[in-house]
């Protein structure tokens, strides 16, 4: 009995020292008769940090300060404790807001029924899901009967995203996911990387004092954004982010959205017109004055917000919130017409679309798979990464697929762009570790997980007497990389080796169609362009004066992915200049020339009619496999097969000289596959002019 007694005591003593913990102390001069000068401080602070309070969100921040060195010397009151936590629930440091905001419901849980709700947010944040479902529960209860239908439907979705949460958490991707450093973040807001299509060039948006004017925006209580460049070095590190200054920034806001797979275009939303996209490009070393995209993109009245190029240029995706679509923000695709204007914009129907958000829009080189941030679809909270994929055959998008924690995120994860490898992707994320408010990171995919193999009971007995010679490996994990090629290079003069600014054409030779054509930088003659698996690609690089140079890249569907460099140096129309001709193709054994070869033979035909008193040869060469009698009769049917064509074309037949030269000129080895391919050409040779 006396031990029950004494254990009675001890309950109730405990229960005495937390009701004494628990005690909400208000800042009166009752409470601190021995500190009238602590006292009268702290309430300057708290009166300092509710001017900013009062403002508003935006503002919150700055009351934090104040309210600090208050509830330093009070921290057992509630409503400080509240206002504490609300302040850095809209700060950088969100998750600072858990232990204000737990001591606050300690202290008085009756304080304002919205404790609940942003105690649940906070936990939310912090994926303590089973907390976070309890409070948000406890906040729907206390507004079941008011009138803000809206605000109770968000929160059904939020226990909804906290459920996602628990399960995406419990199988997470294999991912390492590495802060870019101090080089490009800041101690302010970084957010929406793009990236050129081999990674070498960087662009995002930040707010810093730098920016262009430095002002900052009384709307949003932060600068101006401007936009900031990167370079990859050598090492993999990046070089100091810097200001791209005018003209691509201006002193209204200033964010950068794609960029062409080359890093020689880019989409800007500039804050104008309550926010347009305009596009610049780089011309030699300095960037064009940004130009407003037209009407069937931008808006009087609406929000245009990011944009990105399609892989071929030759289509734009597009955020607004314009009347007419599915939700609060769609994405939207755009074609370039016959004469290069874009054309009207196309939503991309509800597959994509939800009637919440949508943002963040990157169409990966590959040309089938779209990236994009949603707060409509299966999430763990605010705005997560999604990924579809086009069906050629059926015109549809897949079902948007959620990338994955801890990718996802239960905070905004938006702005994510994947490399062309398929292998690394970047991204804006809120990080408590990070440098500022948002951070850009970048993501290294590892693939699934491979599986330990162990010895079975036979090896193990079998080993006790005599050693296992056996090697058991777990079976190699492959990475999922995108199926096409990058081709880049350097396109210079033949004889003086200057950079060349030259067009570069993209065929189709299945289809006989130019489907992209690219410029080379004229200050460096770099270029660089995408290539989807799945077609037989002619390239034809072109510019007046010079003859043009053709590659032939045929990338089956199942093709890996590469990255193939290709310098080009064009040679001057010059009697004696001799180029091959790599797109003519011929039936197997025979000289009829194949349907593949149009775009090619019709090049020639207008490099002829260009220069009308140009006369040229046209040969045929083969390996050296086979008679050389029968090869040489080969490659000079081959020859007139060509000459044959310029002459149904309308090219004068005195212009035209064909040769078969059989295996006499090889340009390669016979010994191997890929030799014997090069030594089987068509050739043409300026013989006058």
């Amino acid at each position: 009995m006396k031990r029950i007694i004494k254990n009675a005591s001890i309950i109730l003593m405990v229960f005495a020292v937390n009701a004494i913990k628990a005690q909400n102390i208000d800042f009166t001069k009752d409470n601190f008769k021995e500190d009238k000068d602590g006292l009268k401080t702290a309430k300057d602070n708290i009166e300092k940090g509710d001017e900013f309070f009062n403002l508003g969100s935006i503002y919150f921040k700055q009351a934090i300060e104040p309210y600090l060195a208050a509830n330093k010397f009070n921290p057992n009151n509630a409503l400080l404790n509240y206002k504490l936590g609300q302040c850095y629930l809209y700060s950088s440091f969100k998750l600072k807001s858990i232990p204000f905001l737990e001591k606050a419901k300690q202290l008085n849980p009756a304080i304002d029924n919205y404790l609940f709700y942003y105690l649940g947010r906070a936990y939310h944040l912090d994926m303590q899901w089973d907390k976070a479902i309890t409070e948000y529960a406890t906040f729907q209860k206390s507004i079941l009967n008011g009138d803000n239908k809206s605000l109770y439907e968000d929160v059904s979705r939020y226990i909804k995203e906290c459920g996602n949460g628990k399960e995406l958490s419990k199988t997470p991707v294999r991912v390492f996911i590495d802060n870019l450093g101090g080089e490009v973040n800041s101690q302010y807001t970084d957010y929406g990387p793009v990236i050129s299509a081999d990674e070498s060039v960087l662009l995002f948006t930040s707010r810093r004092p730098n920016t262009v004017g430095g002002r900052i925006d009384p709307g949003i209580n932060e600068h101006f954004e401007d936009i900031y460049i990167a370079y990859k070095q050598a090492d993999g590190k990046w070089t100091a982010a810097a200001n791209m200054g005018e003209p691509v920034n201006t002193e209204d806001h200033d964010a950068n959205s794609g960029v062409s797979a080359d890093g020689t275009k880019f989409l800007i939303y500039i804050g104008k017109n309550n926010g347009d996209l305009y596009e610049s490009e780089l011309k030699g070393k300095a960037w064009s004055k940004p130009e407003a995209m037209n009407k069937n993109i931008n808006t009087d009245k609406y929000h245009e917000s990011s944009a990105c190029y399609s892989p071929d240029g030759n289509s734009v995706y597009f955020v607004s919130d314009k009347p007419g679509g599915q939700g609060d923000r769609d994405i939207y695709i755009s074609h370039k017409d016959e004469k290069g204007r874009w054309g009207e914009a196309i939503n991309l129907g509800p597959t994509i679309n939800t009637k919440l958000g949508e943002e963040g829009v990157f169409a990966h080189p590959d040309g089938r798979t779209l990236y994009f941030s949603s707060q409509g679809h299966k999430g763990l909270g605010g705005y997560d990464i999604y990924k579809s994929v086009f069906d050629e055959k059926t015109k549809t998008w897949s079902t948007p697929e959620n990338i994955g924690y801890p990718v996802n995120t239960p905070d905004d994860d938006v702005f994510f762009v994947v490399s062309a490898s398929g292998r690394r992707a970047y991204y804006t994320s809120f990080n408590p570790g990070g440098y500022g408010e948002k951070d850009l990171y970048m993501i290294t995919f590892l693939g699934a997980e491979k599986l330990m193999v162990n010895n079975n009971e036979d090896n193990l007995l079998a080993s006790q007497a005599e050693p296992v010679k056996e090697t058991v490996a777990a079976q190699t994990v492959a990475i999922k990389e995108a199926q096409l090629t990058i081709l880049k290079g350097v396109i210079t003069d033949a004889l003086t080796r200057k950079p060349l600014e030259a067009t570069i054409e993209i065929v189709d030779n299945q289809m006989n169609q130019v489907i992209a054509t690219f410029t080379s930088n004229s200050a460096t003659g770099k270029y660089l362009v995408s290539l989807p698996a799945g077609k037989n690609y002619g390239i034809a690089v072109k510019k007046e004066g010079y003859l043009f140079h053709s590659e032939n890249f045929d990338i089956p569907n199942t093709a890996a992915f590469q990255q193939v460099t290709k310098d080009v140096e064009l040679k001057n129309l010059a009697v004696g200049s001799k180029i091959v001709l790599k797109n003519i193709f011929f039936d197997f054994d025979k000289a009829t020339l194949r349907p593949e070869s149009t775009n090619e033979l019709e090049r020639l035909t207008k490099l002829l009619n260009d220069v009308p008193t140009l006369k040229i040869e046209i040969s045929g060469h083969t390996d050296s496999k086979g008679a050389n009698d029968y090869n040489k009769a080969l490659s000079d049917n081959r020859a007139k097969a060509v000459v044959d064509y310029l002459i149904k074309a309308g090219i004068a037949s005195n212009r035209l000289v064909y040769k078969g030269y059989g295996e006499e000129q090889p340009i390669s080895t016979n010994e191997t596959d890929e030799g014997r391919q090069l030594n089987r050409r068509t050739e043409f040779k300026i013989l006058s002019m």
